[in-house]
């Protein structure tokens, strides 16, 4: 007798409810969808991504950029530093040669930073690749924000003018620091 007073408690309202399968059709709505439309210029939050350089590296044109969309500082550089050796280090090293540690391990080498190749590609592609990945190189685009993918590829660009220097590059009034590199 208990278990059955106790059992007539039980009322499934929450399963029975009205409601609409998603993307099942309906006879309620004149259009027969369920699922209603967003209302025009309805932006998620945070997901707006107006920014096209920003973003995906491209121009209006949809070309691949040689722009940054910041100013590239010094600040900037010392966080792509930090990020750089933070994500990419382990395969492309610290100078960006390609022989990290896991490379001297048995994974694949990836190409050096160094190389004319490299050096002439928009910055846009340094971006791109760090978003979707390239040959063994997986994506990126989860760990690392956009503006710290920027920050990257300005270290990166610094990596590379640091190895083709001269002393010519460097000031004459700064030269005496540098000791015997005259």
């Amino acid at each position: 007798m208990l278990s059955l007073l106790l059992l007539s408690a039980c009322r499934q309202d929450m399963h029975d409810q009205p409601k609409y399968v998603p993307l099942r059709p309906s006879d309620f709505f004149a259009d027969g969808r369920s699922a209603r439309p967003l209302i025009e210029g309805t932006v998620a939050r945070g997901h707006l991504n107006d920014d096209t350089l920003l973003y995906t590296g491209k121009g209006e044109d949809g070309k691949l950029s040689n722009l940054f969309p910041m100013p590239v500082t010094k600040d900037l550089i010392l966080r792509g530093e930090q990020r750089y050796n933070v994500y990419c280090t382990p395969c492309h090293d610290r100078t960006g040669s390609g022989n990290g540690m896991i490379v001297r391990r048995g994974y694949r080498r990836p190409p050096t930073y160094h190389s004319d190749r490299l050096r002439q590609q928009p910055n846009g592609y340094l971006y791109d690749v760090i978003t979707n990945g390239f040959g063994a190189m997986p994506d990126y685009a989860a760990q690392i924000q956009p503006p710290d993918r920027w920050a990257i590829v300005a270290y990166i660009r610094a990596l590379q003018l640091s190895q083709q220097a001269s002393i010519n590059d460097v000031p004459p009034e700064a030269r005496s620091q540098l000791g015997d590199a005259k």
